[in-house]
Parts: structure tokens; C-alpha cells; sequence
């Protein structure tokens, strides 16, 4: 039981705790859906010598982590938009690397949203 003169010390007291929890389960949701985001790119890129494929990696800038190919980041483009060939025509786009964002951005949302719900 909390006495009145102590109610504005309790209220503050509980909006800290649940910040602090809603930044632990957000700090939590970023490291797994990077981790899933890494592994799905891994699965589903496309191969030929296999270094892009496992290229495929995460970096923790600040409180962020990003994802990025380390063996070869210019082909990310080439490969998920086509490209000209040289001799004339087109390299038709495999699209790879936009369904697994879609996904991730998904999987965050929802994440955060059953982060924030008391």
C-alpha cells in the first residue's frame, strides 16, 4: 500500500521500471531478428562461388545493427536490381535481399509492439 504523499515517488518509480524492461525486450528484439536477418540472407542468396552467399554478416553501430555483405558490398546492388552487361543487354535482377527486409521489418514491429503492451 502506497501512502499519498508517496503516490508521485511510486508512479515515477514504476514508468522507470517499465522503460527500463521495454528497452531490455527492444535491445533483445534487434540482436534475434539481425541474427534470423543474417541467416535468411545466407539462405536465400543467390550462388555461384559461395563468398557472397557467405559473405553475409552484422555490425552493431550504437545501439543498431546492420546488416551488409563483407565479401563484396557492390554486388548487393547489381545482383538485387540487374545490371547492363557490358558487351550490351541486361542481367536480369534476383531479388533476394527485399523479401528478408520486408520480413525483419514485420518480425521488429511486432516485437516492439508486444514490447511496449504491459
Amino acid at each position: 500500500m502506497v501512502k499519498i504523499a508517496d503516490l508521485e515517488k511510486e508512479i515515477a518509480r514504476q514508468i522507470k521500471l517499465y522503460t527500463t524492461s521495454v528497452e531490455e525486450d527492444l535491445v533483445e528484439a534487434k540482436d534475434e531478428v539481425s541474427r534470423d536477418g543474417v541467416s535468411l540472407l545466407k539462405q536465400n542468396s543467390p550462388e555461384d562461388t559461395g563468398d557472397y552467399r557467405k559473405g553475409w554478416t552484422r555490425k552493431k553501430i550504437g545501439q543498431d545493427f546492420v546488416i551488409h555483405n563483407k565479401t563484396d558490398y557492390q554486388l548487393t546492388h547489381l545482383l538485387e536490381y540487374g545490371h547492363v552487361k557490358a558487351g550490351g543487354g541486361r542481367v536480369s535482377p534476383k531479388v533476394h535481399i527485399r523479401p528478408v527486409e520486408e520480413r525483419l521489418v514485420d518480425e521488429y514491429v511486432k516485437r516492439v509492439e508486444k514490447a511496449i503492451k504491459p
